[in-house]
Order: structure tokens, then C-alpha cells, then sequence
């Protein structure tokens, strides 16, 4: 199977499950798994880390099967899926912990979260804060594009000092 071929099939699955699910401000969910797969492939990163980002949200969002992302990604691109799915009850710091061991789970991570925060011009600014201090916190060291991805966002807000004593 050609590259491009892989990609094409795991775009296609993916589409097909995120299928009437849509983001904040109207557009098709699939947009996002796109864009972040976009994003790693603008930075390098070869076809298995773009379907790891096409697939990111599967398995917490969705009714794929950890064997169907198997079977289209291959055990890397399952294994960074897995770091990246949310479980019930998940703790924060381990969750990030456990990324920031995983290359490819890393990489997709830090493409989410910039496109997430780009993304978030459109939600309310009690999302946009809650988002602004969970970027600060835990994603700041993933990708150098995040902390002026999270600098854009602030500028956004409605109030101008936020999160600084005036």
C-alpha cells in the first residue's frame, strides 16, 4: 500500500466515524483530526504521525476499535492513540506524563493543542480562560507555537488583563 494510499484509507475511517459530530462554531469535527494531521505533516513528521493524528480522537470520541486503528495505523500509531484517549477518572499529570514519553503521542498532542487554541477564538470567554490556564500549565514545553498560540488567545478575551494583577 503507497503512502498516500494509508493516509487516504485512514482519512476515510476517520471521517466515517466522526460523521455528525461537529466543533464549536458549526464546522464538521472531522476538520480538526484534518488540521492536526496537516500540522505534523507541515513539520516533518512521516504518514504514521498524521494518521495518529487523524485518529486521535477516535477511541475516546467515537466507536472505533482499538483493532480497527490497528489495522489502518499499525501498533505505533494504536499505542500513541491509547496515551491520548482520556480514560475515566485520568489524572492529569500522568496523563501528560505519559505522553511526553512517547514521541509520536508528543507530537500529535502539541498539533492538537495549537490547533485547539487557534481554534478557540470562536467559544466564550470562560472556555477561552479555562483553556489559556490548562495550556499554561501542562503544554507550554510541547511545541515553541503554543505559548504565542496561547498569547493570541488571551488577546482575544474581552478583558485585557487576564491572569495579571492590575
Amino acid at each position: 500500500m503507497e503512502i498516500s494510499d494509508k493516509y487516504q484509507n485512514a482519512l476515510n475511517f476517520a471521517t466515517k466515524k466522526h460523521e455528525g459530530q461537529f466543533r464549536i462554531g458549526g464546522l464538521p469535527y472531522i476538520t480538526h483530526p484534518k488540521a492536526v494531521a496537516d500540522l505534523l505533516r507541515e513539520k516533518g513528521y512521516d504518514v504514521d504521525y498524521q494518521i495518529a493524528g487523524l485518529f486521535h480522537d477516535l477511541l475516546e470520541d467515537t466507536d472505533a476499535t482499538e483493532e480497527e486503528i490497528m489495522v489502518l495505523g499499525g501498533e505505533k500509531v494504536l499505542e500513541a492513540v491509547r496515551l491520548l484517549t482520556k480514560s475515566d477518572g485520568y489524572v492529569m499529570a500522568d496523563y501528560v506524563s505519559e505522553i511526553k514519553k512517547n514521541p509520536m503521542a508528543k507530537a500529535v498532542k502539541a498539533a492538537d493543542r495549537l490547533h485547539n487554541l487557534c481554534s478557540a477564538v470562536v467559544c466564550d470567554d470562560n472556555f477561552k480562560r479555562k483553556y489559556i490556564l490548562e495550556s499554561n500549565k501542562w503544554y507550554l514545553d510541547f511545541d515553541p507555537e503554543i505559548p504565542k498560540a496561547v498569547k493570541y488567545l488571551e488577546d482575544t478575551l474581552n478583558i485585557r488583563t487576564f491572569g495579571k494583577e492590575t
